[in-house]
């Protein structure tokens, strides 16, 4: 049999490191220590591998997590052997956290390890109107998985104010403290609107990534495929 569908490019990679880029758009890491996954998120696995449910943790996790539209359903995925990742072929990053911290869209989150710790964190200035803005700090020492819509631009935000669409947005320094601008009036939304109602501000030493696409969360089906969430009651029982 032969077919370019044969290819070396499509063939697994073999790789010493833990985390590796399979390809662009593929994600593999060899089990040792526990991951946490965005649900549905798997899409092969080779070995002994288990997965499930990640309940919040303590009270305030899961209280922020009932009021947020920052959910993102994780699951532990631990065992021995190899597990691949993907988020709607969307492009796959990898960042080594070296002590210290990243801001992450939910929406653009796909794994990291285990002994990272993470929280969620709601910006400042977002109301009901621009849907009450929250995303994920990670922290610690460790590797995470981001996904882009895309090839992303890394923008300094050091030297002028940077503002960017909320659904564009994938992760930021983590000393960044966005705040919420508004571009409504009464004039534009009496005309039909712009399409651009609200961004997240960012001024400060560090950066912004801004993906070429404006991933909204009704669009999005990260989470919601494979086992699914079980949400705030599974949450309480913890499984």
């Amino acid at each position: 049999m032969r077919s370019n569908l044969f290819d070396e490019a499509n063939l697994e990679t073999q790789s010493p490191d833990r985390w590796a880029i399979q390809h662009h758009k593929m994600l593999k890491v060899t089990l040792g220590e526990p991951v946490l996954a965005a649900k549905g998120s798997m899409v092969a696995f080779q070995g002994d591998v288990e997965f499930q449910h990640k309940s919040a943790g303590s009270l305030g996790k899961m209280i922020r997590r009932a009021v947020t539209s920052e959910d993102t359903p994780l699951m532990t995925v631990a065992g021995r052997g190899e597990v691949f990742f993907a988020d709607r072929a969307k492009d796959v990053f990898l960042v080594e956290l070296e002590g210290d911290g990243l801001s992450v869209n939910g929406l653009n989150l796909l794994a990291f390890d285990a002994t990272l710790d993470y929280d969620v964190h709601r910006v400042k200035g977002a109301g009901m109107l621009s849907g009450g803005m929250f995303n994920t700090l990670i922290q610690g020492t460790g590797k995470v998985a981001l996904s882009s819509d895309g090839q992303p631009v890394i923008l300094d935000c050091s030297q002028v104010p940077t503002a960017v669409d909320i659904n564009a947005a994938v992760c930021w320094s983590a000393n960044l403290q966005p705040t919420i601008r508004s571009s409504m009036n009464m004039r534009s939304m009496l005309r039909g609107g712009t399409g651009e109602a609200f961004q997240y501000l960012f001024h400060g030493p560090g950066f912004v990534v801004v993906q070429p696409s404006e991933d909204a969360p009704s669009e999005a089906t990260n989470g919601t495929s494979g086992s699914g969430g079980k949400g705030l009651i599974g949450d309480l029982l913890g499984g």
